[in-house]
């Protein structure tokens, strides 16, 4: 954020007092002197302050009045051009690339986010999502042309993608940055003025954003809103062309509830229980590295983390020494002293975990270590998990694994067919046809073979769940098709009267058979139905 006006006073932090109910966000009255400079800012200002324990965020400027002049920079076409929208691109780029310092301390406030981490998931996952998007931009927004038959041969036919206005992005707590920035990568290319709404609860990121954004991207055609659940809810009593949200099922359901208030269509970006199966023949210690990167990589707070194991007792056996031979390996034998072990966001998440824990009837063959003070859980696994165990009634979303077994591969499928969609599914085995009939007999937002967590980063693919764990899809081309409208184009002359004719009353039946021959798809040569 913007640092206060030195004038303020020394005073500032107690100066406070109720606020009228137009006025309430929080409990805080700046001093005018304080605002003066932000008021002149062409973003929405908010000024955070530390009241009785409490972050509180002012609001300088009315979300209304924000909107409002997005959507006049949006109906001034502004955002339209080829070259505003590289612009822009580049320097969303530039941002990433002028302030890692500042964005991986952020990170390292709100997560104790190894370096390593945040820089391959938040910095150059998004950076790279930005090149190929610059680079590959030209050719998106190219005209689409379509097939004809003979009562369109004279017409010009076409897909044409347009932007569809002020759309909302809601990001998670998670990957701060990166929840953020990649779809507003596509709102961008699309040609959309945006409203980013961080999360309040990765606090250091919330407040980087806040400032860097309007410092790089035009503040006529996009803002930054901060706050908790309150001001979310405001917010998402406005009327929006598109509304972007990462985040759980239950905000999700809610977010779709206020979004039919004015029909907007959503994206939404879940979880769920990511599923693991392991079976067959595979190299179990390089099983175990993958796994164990994969589901405790960011503490396990990743929508995309293996939430749970099955496999055979025999693999489960062999498994168990591999995956505590890797968490030595990679995090010492002192993982608490570890500078690549992440932290647990909050108490408050760090207190659903521990309860989880508690509640199991697992057994705990490692980990299970825990200090509250410091936010922190060992990197835990269980075996002996039911599927009616406390710990696969919801998703994890920590650094917890439960092992279950099965018998056979038909039983591992059926067990995951017999659950909700997860946002990525597992396999790991060296036998094709394992890994085929698992690809053929599931469904799931993503899929992934042999590794996790890796297949979100090609930016050739889209991202996204289906069922329960989302809706719409994000990254490179698809975060750009997110957030266009595809439209419908016909440009058509006055040739072709003679058939044209045939469809006016009154009717004949001669009329209706010469216009169904000129009409129809026709099986060409190469066996497609495509132009006469």
């Amino acid at each position: 954020m913007p640092e206060f006006d030195s004038e303020a006073g020394p005073d500032f932090d107690h100066l406070v007092k109720r606020l009228s109910s137009q006025e309430r966000l929080c409990d805080v009255q700046l001093p005018q002197k304080a605002v003066t400079k932000q008021i002149d800012r062409g973003y929405i200002n908010l000024i955070k302050a530390e009241v009785s324990g409490c972050s509180s965020v002012l609001e300088m400027e009315g979300q209304k009045q924000v909107i409002e002049r997005l959507r006049a920079a949006f109906r001034s076409r502004m955002t339209v051009p080829l070259h505003f929208r590289r612009t822009q691109l580049e320097a969303l780029l530039s941002l990433l690339e002028d302030n890692e310092a500042q964005i991986l301390e952020a990170l390292h406030k709100d997560l104790n986010k190894p370096k390593f981490e945040a820089v391959i998931s938040e910095i150059d996952l998004v950076a790279n999502d930005l090149r190929y998007t610059i680079c590959n931009l030209e050719s998106w927004v190219q005209l689409t042309y379509v097939g004809k038959n003979l009562a369109t041969k004279l017409d010009d036919c076409f897909i044409r993608r347009e932007p569809l206005g002020v759309v909302l992005i809601i990001g998670a707590w998670n990957y701060p940055l990166q929840l953020i920035i990649a779809p507003l990568i596509g709102a961008i290319a699309a040609g959309n003025c945006a409203v980013l709404k961080p999360s309040e609860i990765s606090q250091a990121t919330e407040r980087l954003l806040s400032e860097l954004i309007p410092k790089y991207l035009s503040q006529e055609c996009f803002a930054v809103i901060c706050g908790g659940a309150e001001e979310t809810k405001l917010l998402l009593q406005n009327r929006f062309d598109h509304i972007f949200y990462t985040g759980s099922q239950v905000v999700a359901r809610s977010i779709l509830q206020a979004a039919a208030v004015h029909l907007t269509p959503v994206t939404l970006e879940l979880g769920g229980k990511c599923p693991c199966l392991i079976y067959g023949h595979i190299d179990v210690k390089a099983a175990a590295k993958r796994l164990v990167w994969a589901k405790f990589f960011n503490a396990g707070q990743s929508c995309v983390a293996p939430d749970y194991v099955l496999c055979t007792v025999e693999l489960r056996d062999a498994l168990i020494p591999m995956i505590r031979e890797a968490l030595e390996s990679f995090y010492g034998q002192r993982i608490e002293e570890s500078p690549d072990y992440g932290r647990i966001v909050t108490d408050r998440h760090w207190n659903r975990l521990m309860e989880l824990l508690r509640k199991s009837q697992g057994k705990v063959v490692m980990g299970g270590e825990s200090v509250k003070e410091d936010k922190y859980i060992a990197p835990t696994v269980l075996v002996d998990v039911t599927e009616s165990d406390v710990l696969m009634q919801e998703e994890i979303f920590g650094p917890i694994l439960p092992i279950l077994t099965v018998e056979s591969l038909e039983q591992g499928i059926r067990f995951m067919n017999e659950r909700e969609k997860p946002l990525a599914l597992y396999v790991f085995s060296d036998q094709s046809q394992v890994v085929n009939a698992v690809l053929e007999q599931t469904s799931s937002g993503g899929f992934c073979s042999n590794d996790g967590i890796v297949h979100m980063t090609l930016p050739g693919l889209p991202f996204g769940g289906v069922g329960a764990s989302g809706m719409g899809s994000y990254h490179g081309r698809w975060g750009f098709e997110t957030f266009s409208h595809r439209r419908a184009c016909m440009l058509r002359g006055w040739g072709l009267e003679r058939i044209g004719m045939l469809r006016y009353p009154p009717y004949q039946e001669s009329n209706l058979g010469w216009l169904r021959w000129a009409t129809q798809a026709k099986k060409n040569s190469w066996g497609t139905c495509s132009i006469l």
